[in-house]
């Protein structure tokens, strides 16, 4: 059941100045990986309209100021890589390319911290694809070179396919299935389900709203 730029206008308002292309896309993508019920549907775009600001933020900027920085590492449990870096919030502040070496440095596949390839490898695309492994192996699933050219993740039908993708291969259309929505937002969130993602009222909203207009 492919959407229409009105429907998904009806659900994600502030996507308007950039619909018209992300419609097509999405249905391709939507269509390839069988994202094909209004439950599946619905869940989807609540996800990737949260991830990516409602269609219009296809790649992470962390540009932080210093108190940001400090704010999110404080709120972070013990351990975690953010909560690492509040004594280096002075250094990192208002330096987006360093804070992204810092955080996804040795991550993911990626090198250390001095290889760059925390930043080279960012959030990109409609659910925020990040580290050198998830671009491998999403560059594999769609005949494209994302280790050399990780940047086409921001193109609408690269973001949309990379989000579809990565949504199959963790099995959340059975999720969506059973509307579990809370879960669904915490494997994109934190990886795992069980946990309170970022933004769990808004996503919920979304979801609820994708649901009455795709009736």
């Amino acid at each position: 059941m492919p959407i229409t730029e009105q429907q998904l206008l009806q659900i994600l308002p502030n996507a308007r100045p950039v619909a018209g292309i992300f419609v097509p896309a999405l249905n391709r993508a939507m269509q390839r990986w069988k994202i094909d019920s209004r439950l599946r549907i619905a869940s989807f775009l609540a996800q990737v309209g949260h991830e990516s600001g409602q269609l219009r933020n296809l790649v992470e900027s962390l540009n932080y100021r210093a108190d940001r920085i400090r704010q999110i590492g404080q709120a972070s449990p013990a351990g975690s890589r953010w909560r690492s870096l509040v004594p280096r919030a002075d250094e990192l502040g208002g330096k987006p390319e360093r804070l992204g070496n810092a955080v996804y440095g040795g991550r993911m596949g990626n090198g250390p911290e001095s290889s760059g390839d925390g930043w080279r490898f960012r959030g990109r695309g409609l659910i925020q694809l990040t580290g050198r492994d998830n671009y491998r192996a999403a560059g594999q699933a769609l005949g494209l070179p994302l280790l050399e050219q990780p940047e086409l993740l921001e193109q609408p039908e690269h973001a949309a396919q990379s989000a579809a993708w990565w949504w199959s291969q963790r099995g959340l259309n059975d999720l969506a299935d059973a509307a579990r929505i809370s879960d669904i937002g915490s494997i994109i969130n934190t990886g795992q389900p069980g946990r309170v993602p970022h933004g769990a009222a808004e996503r919920k909203a979304l979801y609820d709203l994708a649901v009455r207009v795709l009736a």
